[in-house]
């Protein structure tokens, strides 16, 4: 491997390693000041269990021998043994590291569904074992030769896009987000303005850190092609899709409720990286800029679907993640390049997008719903009611966020 290509291949991976503290930032923000602790902890917790899961058998786990395998053998090669050791071992362990950092996210990013309420050891197993059976088999069938990557030539169609993530990363989470979100029920007083976020600037500063990751996360898998020759549309779809669908959110925020936030921004910002993950290497930057305005705009409208529904996703993991990323993995039907029905295409590129995102929001939807309910009726998932109006970070961790002194 080329050591230009090496050297992105590290870059990338902490790009899209620092990105989950930056979900902790633009979460932690969002919740209460006495829950901040409970919230980033969340992320920080799945970032040491996901890790070693990865190492020790999640990679395994990632590629198939045959197309309709559910996951590799995650015993093939414990803690990678063989796998350091090999001849090709310095450019393998590159895409070990550079696959953990999407798992460690992918399990973070569930978690803004139950803040406030969910217990930290419980997530943690919760986290544990459906990034076994779930992300780990996805990310297989997604990138590791599974049936989603195999779909097209299967059936006769254009392949499966989904270059960075739109269903292994944000249609898993989003599905998993709502599964957790109806079995740990509504927050105590659940209505729409019950809970401002606490502190803003921390919103602002998580989002810009994780569109600063996620040209890693977008761009990062091009160290496996020499020359690396998608890396420029990568970076620039990545930067205008976001930065229109800012300007989405805003335009419906102003329009909807008379002011534009700037949590609608941060919020719309990230919409828009949802949304270009799955397309950001197949569409021209025309088509990439109305994206990211889709996104934004629709995203917007998206997350008042609780209200009207009677879920409590307390962070909008649902509107913003589980709708962006069907926005963006289906938009690729239409718009592609060379394969898009209004680009030189018909409708088979659109049919396989569909089949995909469907088939992994389902499977997520319905695994992560009964691992839950499992969780809550056996050791409980939720807090009781006192400690979650009270706040839960001393409850749960025994700290404060903000420790504020008082003179005599």
């Amino acid at each position: 491997m080329d050591s230009g290509n090496i050297a992105w291949a590290v870059t990338a991976s902490a790009l899209v390693l620092f990105m989950t503290p930056g979900v902790a930032f633009f979460y932690g923000g969002l919740v209460k000041a006495k829950s901040v602790v409970s919230m980033m902890m969340m992320s920080f917790g799945a970032m040491g269990l996901i890790s070693v899961l990865w190492v020790l058998y999640g990679f395994n786990m990632s590629a198939t021998e045959g197309v309709w395998d559910f996951s590799g053998n995650p015993f093939a090669d414990f803690a990678l043994a063989d796998l350091a050791t090999g001849e090709s071992a310095n450019g393998d362990l590159l895409g070990v590291i550079f696959g953990a950092t999407f798992a460690i996210i992918t399990v973070a990013l569930i978690s803004g569904a139950i803040a406030d309420r969910a217990k930290f050891g419980s997530w943690m197993i919760f986290a544990g074992i459906w990034a076994t059976v779930v992300y780990f088999p996805v990310a297989a069938w997604v990138w590791g030769g599974g049936w989603i990557l195999s779909l097209g030539d299967e059936i006769g169609l254009p392949g499966v896009i989904d270059y960075a993530g739109g269903t292994a990363v944000h249609i898993n989470a989003g599905a998993a987000a709502l599964a957790l979100a109806l079995v740990l029920g509504k927050r105590v007083g659940f209505a729409k303005g019950m809970d401002q976020p606490h502190n803003v600037p921390l919103t602002l500063i998580g989002a810009s850190v994780l569109w600063f990751g996620w040209f890693g996360f977008n761009a990062g898998a091009e160290f496996l092609a020499e020359g690396m020759p998608g890396v420029g549309l990568i970076a620039v779809n990545t930067l205008v899709a976001t930065a229109a669908a800012i300007l989405g959110w805003l335009v419906v925020e102003k329009l909807k409720d008379g002011k534009p936030t700037a949590v609608g921004a941060a919020s719309g910002a990230v919409a828009g990286l949802v949304a270009i993950t799955p397309a950001c290497a197949n569409l021209t930057p025309g088509w990439a800029t109305l994206l990211g305005v889709v996104a934004g705009a629709v995203c917007a409208l998206a997350i008042e679907l609780k209200f009207k529904l009677g879920y409590d996703d307390s962070l909008d993991v649902v509107g913003i993640h589980l709708v962006g990323g069907l926005i963006g993995t289906l938009y690729l039907g239409f718009f592609a390049i060379d394969t898009g029905l209004f680009t030189g295409g018909d409708f088979g590129q659109l049919a396989v997008q569909a089949i995909a995102a469907f088939g992994v929001l389902i499977y997520s939807f319905v695994v992560a719903f009964i691992l839950g309910f499992a969780i809550e009726k056996t050791i409980g998932f939720r807090v009781k009611n006192e400690d979650e109006l009270a706040g839960i970070d001393t409850a749960v961790h025994g700290g404060e966020g903000y420790k504020l002194e008082t003179s005599v």
